[in-house]
Formats: C-alpha cells, sequence, structure tokens
C-alpha cells in the first residue's frame, strides 16, 4: 500500500525545517491514497487509525515531520540516502507509516499520531497525551534498529545574579555579580551530590551543565546582574517545574545566605513543555516482541524525545533506522545526516511483525 523507497526520498526532498505544511500535505495525501481519513487537530498533530476491535488493545506510533535547520538536499548513492530528515525523523516516519498501512488489526485499533514540532516546543505531543488514551506506543526516532527502553527528561533556564551596579572603583566586592558567577558555577558543579538528585537503575544520574555566560558592558563597570543559562538532563521523577524549583531553593540558600547578591532561576520556555524523562520495564510485552521481531538490543535512548510524553499513559518505547552518531561523528542534525534504506525497510518490517502479533 506504499512505495516506502519513493516516500522516503519524497519527504526528504521536502523541506520542513520552517514550515511543515507541505510535508503534512504529503503525509496526509500518502494516507488518503491508502483509502483512509487523515485528521489534522488543532495543533496541526496528524492522525489516522485502522481497526477500532473493543477486544484488543490500542496501539501508537508516533514521530515528528518537522526538521532542524538548515535544509539539506536529497542524495542517494546506492542504499544510502542523505539529506536533513534523512534519519531523524523521516526515516522511522517511512517505516512506521509502512507497517501502519500494511498491518489490518485483527483485534484492537492502531493509531498513527504524527507531531509538528518535536525539534522546538513539543506542543503537538502533550496535546496527544491529553487526547490519546492507549495500552502502548512506539516513537519514532533514529536508533540503530535497537528498543530504547528509556531516555532522560530535558530542560532550559537561567539563573540571573543581581547585584550592585557601579563604577569598579566603587562597588564592594560581596555586591558584584560578577564575583557571584563563582559561587553559582561552584554551587551548580555541586548541585546533584549535595542534594541528592539520585540515579536511575537504567539512565544512570541526571546532568546539570551551564552552558552560557551573559554580564557586563564595559571594564570599569561593574553591571547590575549576569545571568548563567543551564541545560538539565534529568532522571525520573524529576519534572522540569520540579527541579527548577528545587535549584531555585539551593541556590537562594548557597549564594543569596549573606544578604550581599540575589538569584532567581527560570525556565526558559516557561508556558510550554520539555520532555520528560521515561522508563518502560524491559519486561513489557511491547518491548520484547519488538525485540525479538527487530533483533536489536534493549537500552536507553541517547536524546530527548516526546516519549516521556506517552510513558506516564502506558508502556513506551523508542525505535527506528538510522543513527544519532557513528564512527565519524553527528549524523542526526548535522549537515552529513543520512539513513540506509535497508535499515528503513528492515524498520518497517520488524514493526509490521510486532505490531501484527500484538493485535492479533
Amino acid at each position: 500500500m506504499i512505495d516506502l523507497e519513493s516516500f522516503h526520498a519524497d519527504a526528504v526532498a521536502t523541506p520542513s525545517h520552517e514550515d511543515v505544511a507541505a510535508m503534512r500535505d504529503l503525509l496526509c495525501e500518502t494516507l488518503e491514497d491508502a483509502g483512509l481519513e487523515p485528521e489534522v487537530d488543532e495543533l496541526g498533530n496528524v492522525l489516522a487509525t485502522r481497526g477500532g476491535g473493543e477486544d484488543g488493545p490500542h496501539l501508537v506510533l508516533n514521530t515528528h515531520i518537522d526538521t532542524v535547520a538548515p535544509h539539506v538536499p536529497y542524495e542517494r548513492d546506492g542504499d544510502v540516502v542523505r539529506g536533513r530528515g534523512a534519519c531523524d525523523a523521516k526515516g522511522p516516519l517511512a517505516a512506521l507509516l509502512a507497517a501502519f498501512l500494511r498491518v489490518d488489526p485483527g483485534a484492537g485499533k492502531l493509531t498513527l499520531a504524527i507531531t509538528p514540532d518535536e525539534e522546538t516546543l513539543m506542543t503537538g505531543a502533550a496535546g496527544l497525551q491529553e487526547r490519546l488514551s492507549a495500552d502502548g506506543y512506539i516513537v519514532g526516532e533514529p536508533t540503530d534498529l535497537d528498543v530504547c527502553i528509556a531516555a532522560r527528561g530535558q530542560c532550559e533556564g537561567t539563573i540571573t545574579i543581581e547585584g550592585e551596579s557601579g563604577h569598579a572603583a566603587k562597588v564592594p566586592a560581596d555586591r558584584n555579580p560578577v564575583f557571584g558567577l563563582e559561587r553559582v558555577l561552584e554551587a551548580l558543579r555541586e548541585y546533584d551530590e549535595v542534594a541528592g538528585s539520585g540515579e536511575d537503575d537504567v539512565l544512570g544520574e541526571p546532568k546539570l551543565t551551564p552552558s552560557v555566560l551573559e554580564g557586563g558592558e564595559a571594564p570599569n563597570r561593574v553591571p547590575g546582574s549576569c545571568r548563567v543559562t543551564f541545560d538539565r538532563r534529568s532522571v525520573p521523577p524529576e519534572t522540569a517545574d520540579s527541579f527548577a524549583a528545587d535549584l531555585r531553593a539551593f541556590l537562594e540558600e548557597r549564594i543569596a545566605e549573606d544578604g550581599g547578591l540575589e538569584v532567581a532561576v527560570d525556565l526558559i520556555r516557561p508556558d510550554t513543555p520539555f520532555p520528560r524523562a521515561f522508563v518502560t520495564d524491559a519486561d513489557e510485552r511491547l518491548v520484547r516482541t519488538l525485540r525479538d521481531a527487530s533483533g536489536g538490543e534493549v537500552r536507553p535512548f541517547g536524546a530527548a524525545t516526546e516519549a516521556g510524553f506517552f510513558a506516564a499513559d502506558a508502556p513506551t518505547v523508542v525505535f527506528g533506522p538510522g543513527v544519532l552518531t557513528d564512527d565519524e561523528g553527528g549524523v542526526a542534525h548535522a549537515g552529513r545526516e543520512y539513513v540506509r534504506l535497508s535499515d528503513v525497510e528492515a524498520a518497517a518490517d520488524a514493526l509490521e511483525e510486532a505490531l501484527t502479533a500484538l493485535l492479533e
């Protein structure tokens, strides 16, 4: 019902780094050609369903149609396809779509749910979490055909240090926010150990990384404030909001205790969701069935993913063709992004086999 190779070629050739409209049209037209009636919801998600029996499970196939900038044109060299989205995530999309159209649920229901903004705000996935209720989710990302049962959460924020501005010869050291940077950075280095953040058996330890420093305009003037931007990679049960609150209390105690400086912690995107950490039990039937079909390993995923939005509802795995990195460096999001068509086809075959077993 789908020419996987042609669909993947058309998808990679369709820019979706600034606007996903053309890519969404391609997906909807492909589903319509297969005799389905896809729905585009108010958040831009594309949904289609097969089956509908109440005597079996409801499984959801999810990935995204947006890509990072800049667009990299489609190229093919034998089995290798290069271009933006080749592996992240139009390769997984092609595999999920092929399996979705091949499988005729004998029991239960199969939903394809494709989001428009995984690389940016993730509002599509957050909306799906509120709308969908399912018994299992397979999220398409480049995993090299491994079955990934966990991923760290991720959020970004700023720490603003407020002090006294003025002439460099006049401002006392304990009111100079630039001196406060040293104390803030040391506190960030010690945070997880002192705060007892804990370690997850599958994901390991959380990670807190300062990434940007801002402050000051002239060498002879002390700024009134300076700022540290941070990246947080969390493990369950931490969320972006709980981390921001805990870090705020920690810094207020450690940095502002002498009254010389004030600190504030703010999430960069307070009104839109961040990806959440999740861990699915390796003994879940969904995990075992897809592992047996793909022959891949069971392991954590190495990047942020929408899967965390769904894992609170039901067992969730991340799976697909392609790799995030190889021996030469980055692949996904890189100028050299590529995927092997044979892996896209293998992913589609594994998904078809697993879904048929789960929905028979």
